[in-house]
């Protein structure tokens, strides 16, 4: 498929491109960005959060160099893990990273984004998006499809740099309180509970369908 990477990437959060390489992870940057996210991005609260079910069908939305994915198979008792990302790379490094897993069948790491899935209606229990809400192109065309794809009683977990003790890098990437509100109404037109967490370093929204 095509991934889209020669085309300028516009965030629904800014009013300019987005060059950053943790956005669009390729060659030796992306590389490099994808090993920094998978030291800083500690998930364990998104984890806990999201609260997988024995037997859970569970999707990442951007699951960059598969950090997430590394915890769900290790700790939780999903039966399936699905993964979406725009970046090849960040699928070559994802895959190394639970190759197990992968060979298994137990996780399958694909290309697409927040709005092109590529999954069936309802086919997920739970969908995570830890850190990548704030560069999709269009916010409430990602919303709506991650509301298509969940089952009536599955949640959805959305989380962005920010909380109540941030270091000096996510400070840098919190989003202002105004888009905060907006995911935040945006979830609330599709799922009929929505609510919020300020956590230590992350600002996390979870909806259930």
């Amino acid at each position: 498929m095509d991934s889209g990477m020669d085309t300028p990437l516009r965030s629904w959060a800014g009013d300019r491109p987005v060059t950053s390489p943790f956005a669009r992870p390729v060659g030796t940057r992306g590389r490099l960005a994808g090993r920094f996210m998978l030291w800083t991005n500690k998930q364990d609260d998104v984890l806990h959060i999201l609260d997988v079910q024995p037997g859970d069908r569970v999707l990442e939305v951007g699951y960059g160099p598969g950090g997430l994915v590394r915890l769900l198979v290790a700790r939780s008792e999903a039966a399936v893990i699905r993964g979406v990302d725009p970046s090849p790379e960040m699928r070559r490094a994802a895959t190394k990273a639970n190759r197990g897993a992968v060979r298994s069948g137990r996780v399958t790491l694909d290309l697409g984004t927040a709005d092109h899935t590529g999954l069936a209606d309802q086919s997920m229990d739970r969908v995570a998006s830890v850190n990548n809400v704030g560069i999709w192109p269009d916010l409430e065309a990602g919303l709506r499809e991650l509301h298509r794809v969940v089952r009536p009683g599955g949640a959805v977990v959305i989380a962005w740099h920010g909380g109540v003790s941030p270091g000096r890098i996510t400070r840098r990437l919190r989003l202002p309180e105004a888009k905060l509100q907006r995911i935040e109404r945006a979830l609330q037109k599709l799922f009929a509970d929505v609510s919020r967490r300020d956590m230590q370093s992350l600002v996390v929204f979870k909806a259930v369908r």
